[in-house]
């Protein structure tokens, strides 16, 4: 650890540069996270889209050309769907808006440790949101190789399909753009926090946040490399007569491609190396922020705090030896299913341990049902209900079946989608205060959660029984299917509470914008916090400590501690300065 006082650097003055192209973590948080909910806008209008369609697909649309969607424009709509929530949601908000603001407060750090690669990692992303929201708008449209984007369906060009043409050329400069992005946040993660933790912040004296985003960084950097390469490759596949993805003798629409030796499973490795750290790399700041949240408001400390942190390290280790589970269908060995399956078996060892420990904070605490603790709460419901569906999808003779099939759709949108956005719901409503000085609307924030909680298990829990009754997921139109056409009613009953739990989101939006100007003002520690956060100014000031960096002399979750007056003990407060119980 080294002296980082010097570091801070002069608060910016014009608007510009205290704004718009600012260096300061805190704004570029900010600039993320609106990013993100702009993004989730755009998703959740999509996925309305999907499902008003999937109910009636013969419904006239005025704003769709030719008065019906099309198959082809359904199928746009799940790319984008995914694409969107994917990348520039799931993994924007967590890491980019909560862990730029709060990496650098919580380890006692006046910023990053490069501010200006900041500055350009958010940049960067941001002309990945523009490339990827073009891809409506140039010819031919959005693609509709899926947000996997398998060759050679996403490799050929425009004869494959619309979209195919400019469309999925954007999407892959989107990706390829989001992927620099995040590899040059993840150096920036990995050395603020390994080189400017404050005197005495050790690695086991970090907040279970800083750890999740610590080894999300990790992730990114070793993951996001991989899917740039690949995004390259078959950007000169499309555009440069190569054939790294596309086989010789491959012919479409009577048209034999010009293309010889490539693999259309080597894409698939290269996305799926991606894709399941992916899937860490959404839930494992929510992961912390769960542990930070459940303990601050079971008044607790962590229950197993360094099996805690061992394990969000293990999940990641070990989700980099799994991906081939999305793989099964491809003709694998069985003996490369069966390590496979084994491997993703034993990612549960270390999943289950977060779960008993999440139970074991809250057994006996005096727990306050406030609006960040009911999402944590949610955030271990589902990502409990998700992964246990999981467990059937690891094993390939269970997924030859189900793969197709909406149980996969409910499975990963259970324990990464909406697992994920609880986690963000929780630190958005915990550290509201911090970032914007003020309180949010209590009873608006628990009337949002319970309409987003119960709308998602009602969305989701049925598709499970669609999927295994056989409903075949990207399909656009399954009612003209016999057997499909009986699973109808269970869909009509998952579109109404998808409208519900959308229009539920609107509570949520209201509520951020209104508090921002008329919400109650927030003390220093309206939670009464321990971590090192909530004990500077709300909002922070330029340099997050006023000049006065905090020293720490203890562990991030000290609660109940006996023999002390209050019953939490900030990690700054030297023992000496401790109030003890008369």
């Amino acid at each position: 650890m080294s002296s980082h006082a010097q570091s801070a650097h002069a608060a910016p003055t014009g608007f510009v540069s205290k704004y718009i192209f600012s260096t300061d973590h805190k704004v570029i948080g900010i600039q993320y996270f609106l990013l993100a909910l702009t993004a989730v806008v755009v998703g959740i209008v999509l996925s309305v889209l999907m499902r008003f369609h999937l109910v009636w697909p013969n419904a006239h649309l005025p704003f769709v050309s030719g008065g019906q969607m099309t198959q082809e424009q359904y199928l746009a709509l799940v790319t984008m769907h995914g694409t969107i929530m994917v990348f520039f949601v799931l993994t924007t908000a967590p890491q980019g808006g909560f862990g730029n603001y709060f990496l650098p407060i919580q380890i006692g750090a006046p910023d990053m440790a490069f501010p200006r690669l900041n500055m350009l990692s958010f940049w960067v992303t941001f002309l990945a949101f523009v490339a990827i929201l073009a891809a409506f708008v140039v010819p031919g449209g959005a693609p509709i190789s899926g947000w996997t984007a398998y060759t050679p369906l996403s490799g050929i060009g425009e004869v494959t399909g619309p979209g195919e043409g400019w469309g999925q050329t954007m999407w892959i400069i989107s990706i390829s753009l989001f992927c620099l992005a995040s590899l040059l946040g993840a150096l920036n993660f990995i050395a603020t926090l390994i080189d400017m933790r404050a005197p005495g912040m050790t690695l086991m004296r970090m907040p279970l946040t800083c750890w999740g985003w610590f080894v999300t960084a990790i992730l990114g950097l070793l993951a996001f490399g991989i899917l740039l390469a690949g995004g390259i490759l078959l950007l000169l596949d499309r555009s440069a007569g190569t054939s790294f993805f596309l086989p010789y003798g491959l012919v479409i629409n009577d048209q034999l491609q010009n293309h010889s030796g490539g693999s259309p499973l080597l894409w698939q490795h290269l996305f799926w190396f991606f894709g399941h750290p992916e899937v860490y790399i959404a839930i494992l700041p929510g992961m912390g922020v769960a542990s930070h949240v459940l303990s601050t408001f079971a008044r607790k400390p962590v229950y197993g705090y360094r099996a805690m942190a061992m394990a969000i390290c293990g999940i990641g280790f070990l989700g980099f030896m799994v991906w081939g589970h999305h793989m099964f269908v491809s003709g694998m060995s069985p003996y490369s299913g069966f390590a496979f399956s084994v491997l993703t078996m034993s990612i549960g060892v270390p999943s289950a341990i977060k779960t008993f420990n999440w139970l074991g904070t809250l057994w006996g605490g005096k727990i306050q049902f406030r609006s960040p603790m009911l999402f944590a709460l949610g955030f271990v419901s589902l990502f409990v209900s998700g992964g246990l569906s999981g467990l059937f999808l690891a094993q390939p003779a269970v997924d030859n079946l189900l793969h197709a099939t909406y149980y996969v759709v409910a499975h990963f949108h259970l324990v990464m989608g909406v697992a994920a956005i609880f986690g963000i719901f929780a630190a958005t409503y915990f550290w509201f205060p911090k970032m914007f000085g003020r309180m949010m609307n209590e009873p608006l924030g628990k009337v949002h959660f319970w309409l987003t909680f119960v709308g998602t298990y009602c969305i989701f829990m049925p598709m499970h029984f669609v999927g295994i009754a056989g409903g075949i997921r990207r399909y656009a139109d399954a009612s003209a299917v016999a057997y499909l056409a009986k699973l109808q009613p269970l869909h009509l009953f998952m579109t109404i509470a998808a409208f519900i739990t959308a229009a539920a989101q609107l509570i949520f939006i209201f509520n951020f914008f209104w508090s921002l100007k008329f919400g109650a003002r927030a003390s220093k520690n309206p939670w009464n916090a321990t971590t090192l956060e909530w004990t500077t100014d709300s909002p922070p000031p330029h340099d997050n400590f006023s000049g006065d960096f905090p020293s720490v002399y203890r562990g991030p979750y000290e609660f109940s501690v006996p023999g002390t007056k209050e019953d939490f003990v900030p990690q700054h407060l030297a023992p000496a300065q401790v109030a003890r119980a008369k």
